[in-house]
């Protein structure tokens, strides 16, 4: 297993791969790579069992934010020379590798398209997906992002011509403008039910509009998701941050790797996506845990970037059947292996293969699976950064994957149960082109047959499903009598709204009684999508669980914690809102389903929910009730503002819940009266004053508590702030970066800077000095002040070769750490970060092993002002000896 060093220093040490000029191709050109045979730069480890190589470097693949494979494995690479932070157009293009022969190496390439900050690809027969942000000719400025779609229909590894746009608008303009695409829409990926889901940041959108003129608003962050043809856009989750990509198993399940910010770190969580359901970021997830769909994880700090489920029956089992997540941050792509538990899962993260800064991974028919690595082209994209390499098994064998399109209606019918997912998903796609007849009878056989293995029946009845559309429902309702297939066939029929009218209703009143947990899950989201107002009398009878259950005032509740137990409910709760079930609500307030009618209450802003709710508080004499329907009113008395465009939470949102922009409507007034009116009675009147904070009704009343301001990025005024003490340790890093594009800083001040800050303990200035950590006296020549930046509020993502902390053991049960400064056959010199020097004799030294994390502390500049910052930047940025 081969194991290297991050570098502070990339372009020194990343040669091996830019020894040859880039071209920019119009049509195919043939290129050899040189590289190395025995060296795999910036890559750390990964399991003996996979054989990793270099597949093209930063000559042609600088700054790769996005990948995707063909199933015959064409490699397409989306280069985004913009960055997250950067906002000049004309730096992203895509590229189209190919490897010919096999032997692991790029030989022929493309310039596929040109467009800006490619951030999803999905290439699906003829045709190419691309997510990107799109530019005004006059201006140069950021007008949004689009899902579009490019034809090759000559398969000359070019776009037939411009790309025809699917989705518009797709992020906030606003903030792609002033910030660049750092919690913009991200990574696309087609699942077997033959939807395009989108991840999307937490910019959010308004009035995202698709092919057919649907327009769609989304505060915030969530999974989206529309046909090919750009039809029946939808939200599919709600509540997250700041995802970059989905996976997506052979069954529909979603997974998906974000970062949400506590208000401290950014910390990862692993989720199970569940169709309609809430995830509470930014306004939920810390002080109404009780209504969201909580993480299955937090592991920490971290970034996490592109995801693919790997499902390839020529990858040994204990890396098949696995969601696999990329963590930038972590430079590391990790295995999360999940376990059923009700109608979701448990789950034990892994690290898999550690890649520097990796941003994407995905895999062709033929088991090759290829990953795209930042490596250290900073926040705003490099020109001499960034690589992907390609990974087998070993002993693997390549067997090349046929052109669906020259094969027979019965060969692709055979793909559908093939052992790899990109297999099915491509014959399937294939099978939907040519006469729908012939496809939905090959499929329908397969779905149909019980000696299929599951995950072929499942892609045979979802092509099946699209073949027929509303023809197909009979069928359909046929399979919901398999139990094997009960849960596919009921989301099957709940799919396409423009097919529910034909859906038959009592298959889903039938799941929600199911033995099996998924059974009524499938059925529970499925009665929410049909819209039939009678379905509201069952789904009010899915038992609220014991966990459901509010955190204390002022307390953080369990937002990372598997809890499957509250799912159904809360996805009754979704259903009830979705069919606006006022009328069945109220009339359940008091009865043995009382407290779920009351939870889906509390998001229904109808002047029918309020009567009803002071009516039936009126009538009950039970004090437990009269308090839920307390809160209910409490919760209603605002809700969240409509959603224009015009502002976003910044990276540190109010988290205190629960709506971020709380505002009064037509029966606030009406709570008011009632709510005063019951606290002139109370005996406690603790009660109201509890409910007024905690959900910030601001009634005056009740004692009112100081609001916190919403952080509206356009009015952060930079002058008022950028002297401020501890600024930099109150930001995002991302945040800190904008800053220092925009102040130069005072390099006599940075000079001061350098030693207060102890820089001068393992960093030396001038060749006279005593060598000790990473030379700084040259560090402006082979860094620019962006680079030298994020080597400080990140110094374990760039750890100078030479210079990564080392632990020794040595006799006398004695350690040292540190780096290593002088090293002989017989000795050893150590300088710890005190800046203590060691000499260990070679012969008394047990055991020596190179640490990931650099010496450097994380936080060494937090105490500082933007300003001080930026003149540190600028000294630094001068040394040029």
């Amino acid at each position: 297993m081969l194991k290297f060093t991050l570098t502070l220093l990339w372009s020194l040490l990343f040669l091996f791969w830019n020894n040859t000029s880039q071209t920019t191709a119009d049509r195919v050109t043939s290129r050899q790579l040189r590289t190395s045979v025995d060296t795999l730069r910036n890559a750390g480890s990964w399991p003996s069992e996979l054989t990793v190589t270099p597949f093209v470097g930063s000559d042609l693949t600088p700054s790769p934010a996005c990948l995707a494979v063909a199933p015959t494995g064409e490699v397409y690479v989306g280069v985004d020379m913009i960055g997250s932070l950067g906002k000049k157009p004309g730096k992203g293009r895509i590229l189209k590798l190919i490897d010919s022969n096999n032997d692991g190496k790029v030989d022929q390439h493309t310039t596929f398209a040109v467009v800006d900050n490619p951030r999803g690809i999905l290439p699906v027969g003829d045709q190419l997906f691309v997510l990107h942000t799109v530019f005004s000719p006059e201006t140069a400025l950021a007008t949004g992002m689009d899902l579009v779609v490019f034809d090759d229909t000559n398969h000359d590894g070019v776009a037939d011509g411009p790309s025809k746009p699917l989705i518009e608008h797709i992020s906030n303009p606003n903030f792609l403008k002033s910030r660049g695409t750092d919690h913009a829409t991200n990574g696309i990926r087609m699942g077997i039910d033959g939807w395009i889901y989108i991840a999307v940041g937490d910019f959010g959108f308004h009035n995202a509009t698709d092919r057919s003129g649907k327009k769609l608003t989304m505060l915030g962050g969530g999974i989206v998701r529309v046909l090919p043809d750009g039809t029946e856009m939808e939200i599919f989750t709600h509540g997250l941050r700041n995802i970059y990509d989905v996976a997506i198993d052979p069954y529909m399940n979603v997974f998906t790797r974000d970062n949400t910010n506590d208000g401290g770190g950014w910390n990862i969580r692993f989720s199970n996506q569940i169709q309609s359901g809430e995830y509470g970021y930014p306004v939920l997830f810390k002080h109404f845990t009780d209504e969201i769909i909580p993480a299955l994880v937090d592991v920490g700090g971290g970034s996490g970037t592109g995801s693919l489920f790997m499902d390839d029956a020529t990858w040994p089992d204990k890396y098949n059947h696995v969601p696999m997540m990329a963590d930038w941050g972590r430079s590391q792509l990790y295995l999360h292996r999940v376990t059923p538990d009700g109608a979701s899962y448990t789950q034990k993260e892994e690290e898999f293969i550690k890649l520097a800064q990796i941003t994407d991974v995905d895999i062709d028919a033929s088991g090759r699976m290829y990953l795209s690595a930042w490596d250290g082209a900073g926040y705003s994209g490099s020109d001499s950064k960034g690589f992907v390499v390609r990974v087998v098994p070993k002993n693997w064998t390549y067997q090349p994957f046929l052109d669906v399109q020259k094969a027979s209606v019965k060969k692709l019918a055979s793909l559908l149960t093939s052992g790899s997912a990109v297999a099915r998903l491509a014959a399937q796609q294939e099978l939907l082109r040519r006469p729908a007849a012939k496809t939905a009878k090959v499929a329908w056989k397969i779905a149909s047959d019980k000696r299929v293995p599951l995950y072929g029946r499942v892609a045979g009845m979802y092509t099946y499903a699209q073949a027929t559309g509303a023809d197909g429902v009979t069928n359909l309702v046929k399979l919901t009598s398999d139990e094997a297939m009960r849960e596919f066939a009921l989301r099957a029929l709940a799919d396409r709204k423009p097919v529910l009218s034909k859906v038959p209703i009592e298959p889903f009143l039938q799941g929600l009684t199911d033995t099996s947990p998924r059974v009524q899950l499938a059925a529970t989201i499925g009665l929410g999508r049909l819209g039939r107002p009678e379905a509201a009398s069952a789904l009010l009878q899915v038992k609220v669980p014991t966990s459901f259950t509010a955190p204390a005032m002022g307390t953080e509740g369990p937002h990372a914690t598997p809890n499957s137990a509250l799912i159904p409910a809360h996805i009754a709760v979704r259903s009830l809102v979705s069919l606006n079930a006022v009328d069945a609500c109220v009339q359940a307030i008091g009865s043995a389903n009382s407290t779920l009618a009351l939870w889906a209450l509390r998001y229904m802003h109808d002047p029918k929910a309020v009567t009803g709710l002071i009516s039936a508080y009126q009538k009950t004499n039970d004090a437990a009730l009269k308090n839920q329907i307390l809160v209910t009113l409490s919760r209603l008395y605002k809700k969240e503002a409509d959603y224009d465009g015009s502002w976003w939470w910044s990276t540190r949102p109010d988290t205190h819940g629960p709506y971020y922009k709380g505002v009064t409507w037509e029966s606030s007034p009406v709570i008011s009266r009632f709510l005063v009116d019951e606290w002139k009675k109370a005996d406690n009147k603790t009660v109201f004053t509890d409910l007024n904070s905690r959900l910030r009704m601001e009634i005056p009343e009740f004692g009112v508590e100081e609001v916190t301001v919403a952080k509206e990025e356009p009015k952060v005024d930079l002058e008022k702030i950028r002297n401020k003490k501890g600024q930099v340790g109150e930001s995002s890093i991302e945040d800190v970066m904008l800053a220092m594009a925009k102040i130069n800083g005072e390099a006599a001040l940075g000079k001061t800077l350098f030693t207060q800050q102890g820089c001068v303990a393992c960093h030396s200035l001038t060749r006279s000095e005593t060598m000790k950590g990473p030379f700084m006296g040259q560090i402006g020549s082979i860094m620019n002040r962006e680079q030298i930046a994020e080597s400080i509020l990140k110094p374990n993502a760039s750890i100078s070769q030479g210079f990564s902390t080392v632990l020794i053991t040595a006799k006398g049960n004695k350690s040292y750490t540190g780096f290593v400064t002088e090293e002989s056959s017989s000795k050893v010199v150590l300088r710890d970060i005190a800046g203590q020097v060691y000499t260990i004799k070679a012969s008394d030294i047990l055991s020596r092993k190179e640490m990931e994390t650099s010496m450097m502390p994380t936080g060494l500049v937090n105490a500082l002002s933007y300003e001080e910052f930026a003149s540190l930047i600028t000294f630094l940025s001068q040394q040029k000896k």
